[in-house]
C-alpha cells in the first residue's frame, strides 16, 4: 500500500495533460482576440472601399 501511494505521488502524467490543456486554451484565447481585432479592421477597410467604389 505504501508503494502504491509513492507511485501515485511521483506520477506526473495527469499534470502534463492539464498543462497542455491550459496552453491550448491560452493559444485559443489569443487567436480569438487577434482575429476579432483584425476582423474589425478588415470590415472597416472593406466598407471604405465599397463606399469609394459606389461614388
Amino acid at each position: 500500500m505504501k508503494n502504491l501511494f509513492a507511485r501515485f505521488a511521483k506520477d506526473e502524467s495527469g499534470a502534463t495533460a492539464i498543462e497542455y490543456g491550459l496552453i491550448a486554451a491560452l493559444i485559443a484565447v489569443v487567436c480569438i482576440t487577434v482575429w476579432g481585432s483584425i476582423g474589425g479592421s478588415l470590415n472597416t477597410k472593406f466598407t471604405a472601399i465599397d463606399t469609394a467604389l459606389k461614388k
